[in-house]
């Protein structure tokens, strides 16, 4: 199979959400709505990607899989088996709930999905942070003292960031993105969130958000002190790897061309900023711009040139 696979954004409304998926990534919302996500590729019984042109247009991805998951995924995709990666943009117009993913060990007991994830980010305010990990010395005791006397956040480093920094958070690390974010998130195909702590808020219909601290207690890792954010700007390379995915980057000049070989597997490709032409074989399969995320089918010989401004673009990769 030849040619590049996109999707319909499916919108999602959120209490720290904004506008930016419209000012910064030219998308048009379908509300005046506070949207804080975009799901880009999913394939999940709550919300399914449908493939938005071409020969394909109108075909979910669960179908496509089903019909074509070897053509498509390469050779000995289990049948059946749902689309591994879950890809997203986030628009935090206000800091996020902080929150943790159950560890694959202590997810079936929860009835929940283990849940690794990577956020890019591709632009932030001079003031953005992500709050990751915990202090030293922030033991199990002292954050439940912390969650009753309201207080949490004194136990959470927060981080400074700026565009092109890149964050692996596996599942059992405590986190939170703050206010001024714009991040491409880059998961496991889940939906499990445990949020132990919101701040006070109260969701879109003025009512606090449900809290889920008795699961949070246990899938929260509190080893994990203070890790570090990559920075990444004017630089290609890995910027996460895990048994999950891989991702890599490449920040390149105008008209610079990356050769990706002959694709064994199936890979998604996302553009940050710019423009990238893709060819397969000797043969152009598209141009894809800022924000969009394709997925290319394995088997073709696959080279990416960027546009006359540059480009830059992520590559997710060894997902099954």
């Amino acid at each position: 199979m030849k040619g590049l696979i996109r999707f319909q954004p499916i919108y999602q409304t959120r209490v720290w959400g904004g506008r930016d998926l419209a000012a910064k990534l030219g998308r048009s919302l379908p509300s005046d709505d506070p949207y804080g996500e975009s799901w880009e590729v999913v394939d999940r019984p709550e919300a399914q990607s449908v493939v938005s042109e071409g020969e394909l247009a109108g075909t979910s991805l669960r179908t496509l899989l089903e019909e074509q998951g070897d053509a498509v995924m390469g050779v000995g995709y289990p049948a059946g088996r749902p689309f591994p990666i879950l890809v997203k943009w986030l628009d935090c117009q206000d800091r996020l709930s902080l929150q943790v993913h159950p560890p694959a060990t202590v997810a079936p007991t929860l009835g929940g999905e283990p849940k690794t994830e990577n956020w890019y980010v591709a632009d932030c305010t001079a003031t953005a942070a992500l709050l990751v990990g915990l202090k030293p010395g922030a033991s199990r005791e002292k954050f439940e003292a912390a969650l009753a006397n309201s207080t949490a956040e004194e136990l959470i480093p927060r981080v400074k960031v700026q565009p092109h920094d890149s964050l692996l958070v596996e599942s059992g690390r405590i986190h939170a993105i703050d206010a001024g974010n714009l991040i491409l998130e880059i998961q496991q195909n889940s939906d499990t969130t445990y949020r132990v702590y919101d701040w006070g808020r109260v969701g879109l219909d003025g009512n606090p958000r449900q809290l889920h601290v008795e699961e949070s207690m246990q899938s929260i890792d509190f080893e994990d002190v203070e890790p570090e954010v990559l920075h990444t700007e004017g630089t290609s390379g890995v910027i996460a790897e895990c048994k999950e995915f891989r991702i890599r980057k490449w920040e390149i000049a105008s008209r610079v061309e990356v050769d990706l070989g002959a694709l064994d597997k199936a890979v998604l490709l996302h553009i940050a900023a710019g423009t990238v032409e893709v060819f397969q074989d000797a043969s152009a399969a598209g141009t894809c711009t800022k924000g969009e995320t394709a997925l290319l089918p394995w088997g073709n010989q696959t080279r990416c040139v960027a546009g006359a401004d540059g480009a830059i673009f992520l590559v997710t990769d060894r997902f099954w």
